[in-house]
């Protein structure tokens, strides 16, 4: 009984010890790869026309380098649209972008205290983000140029719930920038993520959800083991005869629907949300 004391004691901090070297790489690289962001921006000035759509395919990259580093393996389910469109989705985590990112070649619009990040703000600032005020009328601002993206067939995508969930359903969505899509006459395309652990059920440490604050988060993720994100893309809803309103339901109810969708495909234990 001593001897195995004495051996549980022995192999506590090497466990220790292991866990602070993977989260030490895991770490390094992170820096490496936001070190690797900063040098695309400035290699090929993207801060200079950072709407450009070319620059969507460092986003790209950029974002697919983000997965690596964050222990995301990244499932498309469905076929990935090159059309132009107003891309909306569920929204978990920050952690959406890099899956989002990875998968469609588009710019993002993201809530304004993004861009005061550190480090990261910056980084989404120089890869064509765009950044929102909630409640201060900025939202119309935001929606013209939208529309004016839209019509030069340059793609962007908005979380029309505006927060973010633990990923068992969707939130009320708020569609008034949906009217960008209206008056771009380009359709919306919805897509729906989730994240899956190791055991098969919704994975409970990617969702930056509740007090928790972003380095707390991030030093989380750091130490997560490897999950696989979801993302499903479904067909794309035409605006015509359209009004914000009835965009705003039709968009609401496909999201529900889609995300249901998802879990029934990938998890092995469903939420209680998709048993009702």
């Amino acid at each position: 009984m001593t001897q195995e004391v004495s051996t549980a004691k022995s192999s506590a901090p090497l466990n220790l010890l292991s866990k602070f070297s993977l989260y030490s790489r895991k770490l390094a690289a992170g820096l490496e790869t936001i070190g690797e962001g900063f040098y695309l921006i400035y290699r090929h000035a993207l801060y200079k026309d950072p709407n450009n759509p070319v620059n969507t395919r460092y986003v790209q990259y950029f974002c697919r380098r983000l997965c690596e580093v964050f222990n995301l393996d990244v499932q498309v389910h469905g076929s990935i649209p090159r059309e132009p469109s107003l891309w909306v989705s569920n929204h978990i985590s920050w952690l959406d972008v890099a899956v989002l990112g990875s998968g469609a070649r588009i710019f993002f619009l993201a809530k304004a205290e993004v861009e005061k990040w550190p480090i990261l703000g910056n980084l989404a600032k120089g890869g064509g983000t765009l950044f929102i005020k909630r409640g201060s009328g900025d939202s119309l601002r935001i929606r013209e140029q939208i529309t004016d993206f839209l019509k030069q067939d340059i793609p962007v995508l908005f979380f029309p719930e505006a927060t973010t969930t633990d990923g068992r359903q969707v939130k009320k969505v708020h569609g008034r920038l949906l009217g960008a899509a209206i008056e771009a006459q380009r359709p919306v395309q919805i897509c729906v993520i989730c994240y899956v652990n190791q055991q098969g059920e919704l994975d409970m440490v990617a969702p930056f959800i509740g007090a928790m604050t972003f380095v707390e988060h991030v030093q989380r993720v750091l130490e997560m083991p490897r999950v696989t994100a979801h993302l499903l893309t479904l067909p794309a809803i035409s605006v015509e005869g359209h009004t914000v309103d009835s965009l705003t339901k039709e968009v609401d109810l496909k999201m529900r629907e889609g995300l249901k969708k998802l879990h029934r495909k990938v998890l092995k234990v469903l939420p209680e949300e998709d048993l009702t």
